[in-house]
């Protein structure tokens, strides 16, 4: 048996998943997504896995995994920590704070620290432009108006195995 398998529970919440869109083919997005979250990585066997489940070609699988950068088919650090640089992000600290990662946590050429404990990446604008910069978490939990002291807190957090809380930014009505 293969350490790579759904429990029915899983596999029920596929099947929801396949009910929402006219072909299975449309449900692989949150299928990988929920394979990601249990497995970690989209590794070879995950993919297979995702395949075989939704009765589609493997290639298929992985050209939709390797398309999209939030999909991780091999992941590199416990933590992923993606900071934007984008133009608004970047020109409002992004690239100093950058700057600041690279140096003050020694980051090998793959964005990952010595430790294997963080991994961080650049990443295109996701959509705070009026908080920058912004730094995205395992693609789940976002920080905004991001200094080197909160992300010193946010990485102090993140090593006792604790995401930092829901932070919530108010919309700005101009009137």
């Amino acid at each position: 048996m293969s350490a790579y398998a759904f429990t029915e529970e899983e596999l029920a919440r596929i099947e929801a998943f396949c009910r929402r869109y006219p072909t299975r083919q449309s449900a692989i997005m949150p299928t990988l997504w929920l394979a990601q979250e249990k497995f970690g990585e989209l590794s070879p066997p995950v993919l297979e896995l995702v395949a075989k489940t939704l009765g589609l070609p493997p290639a298929h699988v992985e050209g939709v995994a390797t398309f999209y950068s939030m999909y991780l088919t091999k992941r590199k650090g416990k933590w992923l920590l993606e900071l934007c640089t984008c133009f608004t992000c970047g020109e409002c600290g992004g690239r100093e704070l950058w700057n600041y990662i690279q140096e003050t946590l020694q980051l090998n050429e793959e964005g990952v620290t010595p430790d294997g404990l963080f991994w961080f990446r650049e990443a295109e604008c996701l959509g705070a432009c009026d908080t920058p910069p912004v730094l995205q978490i395992e693609g789940r939990r976002m920080v905004f108006s991001v200094t080197p002291e909160k992300l010193e807190n946010v990485l102090k957090g993140l090593r006792a195995g604790q995401l930092p809380p829901f932070e919530s930014v108010p919309i700005r009505n101009p009137e």
